[in-house]
């Protein structure tokens, strides 16, 4: 099996949710099931299937959840040693040569993104490029107008 790269904050949140949905909605999703079943005739009770429908879905995430904790290789970007270089956790402040405009991102896992906060997945075009790169180093990106070019300004382990 191979490993699922998460940082701290990215490991605690999946924990967090996985907590919640064993503690909070799976006992919920039995509560609406056995309310459903007191209604009395099961096969046209709408009440009874949505709720076995949200059971299979929490069930499932539960699942998918304790999958990828158990496979998870957990970084602290904290504790990085990359000497300057651009890896998994690193926080990399870049400026794209064709207008200037300056970005700061992190690069996490798959789970982790929201481009909205900042963080790209390991597995998007920008990072892929940017693994490896040091500050000063141009990484260019195929992007879907084209191929963009962005310098690194700076590689931080924050």
């Amino acid at each position: 099996m191979s490993k699922v790269p998460l940082t701290v904050i990215g490991a605690e949140l999946l924990r967090s949710e996985l907590h919640n949905l064993k503690t909070v909605q799976r006992p919920a999703v039995i509560a609406a099931i056995a309310e459903a079943r007191s209604h009395g005739d099961l096969s046209e009770n709408a009440e009874y299937d949505a709720a076995k429908e949200r059971q299979s879905f929490v069930e499932g995430r539960i699942v998918e959840l304790e999958s990828k904790l158990g496979s998870a290789q957990v970084i602290d970007p904290k504790t990085l040693n990359a000497d300057g270089r651009c890896v998994f956790g690193a926080t990399v402040v870049l400026e794209d040569t064709n207008n200037g405009d300056v970005m700061t991102y992190q690069i996490v896992g798959d789970d982790e993104a929201d481009i909205k906060q900042r963080k790209i997945s390991i597995s998007s075009p920008i990072a892929r490029a940017l693994i490896g790169k040091y500050s000063g180093d141009v990484a260019e990106v195929q992007a879907p107008g084209g191929i963009r070019e962005y310098e690194v300004v700076d590689v931080q382990y924050i």
